[in-house]
């Protein structure tokens, strides 16, 4: 039963929980972690761990997407960033971290940063750029994940997938089943996924209804949260992922039973940062995850330790930080590969390394040899 609560006369909330508010509660059986098997799929593609990077120019480099294929993770490209709008990538990109290391500490937000982001987005996009450098990528081998927002999907889409992309991301911090623009053709989404040739992973949805109607768009995945935003500063907006998860969890259990059959995966994005929050996440029905700050310190990485969303660049309301996460700040250390950060081994205790190691710990521990079933875990409410 739902738990509301009076917050005023006339006016109830709905009491819901975040990732570190609950915790995993083991049984009495227990397995090794060598038995247990992270891989997941999306429609004809199967991967090895169920990692999805955030369509950010701060990780998507043409090498950190192929390393990610290689350890068995999905790296996503970002349509609309600096791929097609710039020629020298690596200068961009580069501008935006001496920008961020030069800004003063007390201004967390890094305004200056925001403002060359929003600087370096202004350009236009040259389609034929992106196009080379999406068909690099597919070149290598690794499998290619693009990401557009809802309102360019029906621009860029079949652009992106003829120059190479094998699954289509639309997302945007918070999307419905359709886009309405004043003056504008709506976006059906059921319409326009029916009309493309590649999966379609879409998100991202907070609730029930929306996750429902996404599903029934024929979306192959749907994606929970609004990743790492400020929308609960700049719009009021903050999705409690254990609640939302488990929701759209709901969801894809009736859609199951209405479809006779077809399963819709679902992709956690927000409040991960340790392998702990992983495990909670796919505790609470989740398939997979998608991380941003977690994977900024890898030496792959285009940001080199310096990490911004997606949203970060928005020209006239941005919601993300451009922000270096404190483990990279260290003076002197060599940055982790993306195989330590993914698949170890560490030496740091908390969680933030070896993710994938801890995940397979933790389904071990509780007794679960596959991610579907670890759906099924004990879970405890912390306070």
């Amino acid at each position: 039963m739902r738990d509301y609560v009076e917050i005023g006369v006339g006016r109830e909330a709905r009491r819901t929980y975040s990732l570190e508010d609950i915790s995993i509660v083991p049984s009495r059986r227990t397995r090794s972690s060598s038995d247990v098997d992270t891989t997941w799929h999306i429609d004809a593609y199967t991967f090895g761990i169920p990692v999805m990077s955030h369509p950010t120019d701060a990780l998507a480099s043409p090498e950190f997407v192929i390393e990610m294929d290689r350890q068995g993770g999905l790296g996503v490209i970002n349509a609309e960033g600096l791929w097609g709008r710039q020629a020298d990538l690596d200068a961009a990109v580069a501008r935006v971290v001496e920008t961020v290391n030069a800004v003063d500490s007390m201004d967390f937000t890094g305004e200056q940063a925001i403002a060359l982001l929003q600087e370096l987005h202004s350009a236009p996009i040259d389609e034929d750029l992106l196009a080379e450098r999406i068909g690099e990528v597919r070149a290598s081998g690794a499998t290619v994940a693009v990401r557009v927002s809802p309102q360019r999907a029906r621009e860029l889409a079949p652009m992106v997938i003829e120059a190479g992309a094998e699954i289509l991301v639309i997302q945007g911090t918070m999307i419905s089943a359709e886009h309405v623009a004043t003056g504008g053709e709506p976006l059906n989404l059921k319409e326009f996924i029916g009309s493309l040739e590649v999966p379609v992973i879409a998100g991202g949805v907070a609730d029930y209804t929306t996750a429902m109607h996404l599903m029934r768009t024929g979306a192959a995945g749907v994606i929970v949260g609004g990743g790492t935003s400020t929308n609960e500063y700049a719009l009021g907006i903050e999705v409690p992922m254990a609640t939302a998860i488990a929701d759209v969890a709901a969801a894809r259990r009736e859609y199951l039973d209405e479809t006779g059959g077809r399963y819709v995966h679902i992709i956690a994005d927000g409040e991960l940062s340790t392998s702990g929050d992983i495990a909670k996440a796919i505790a609470c029905g989740a398939d997979a995850v998608m991380l941003g700050t977690t994977l900024a310190p890898a030496a792959e990485a285009a940001g080199k330790g310096c990490f911004w969303p997606a949203v970060a660049a928005h020209p006239r309301f941005p919601r993300g930080l451009v922000e270096t996460p404190q483990e990279c700040l260290t003076e002197g250390v060599e940055p982790p590969s993306l195989e330590k950060i993914l698949q170890g081994p560490a030496a740091d205790p908390f969680g933030n390394q070896n993710i994938v190691g801890g995940l397979r710990r933790a389904m071990a521990k509780c007794g679960y040899t596959d991610l579907k079933s670890f759906q099924k875990v004990g879970l405890a409410v912390k306070r």
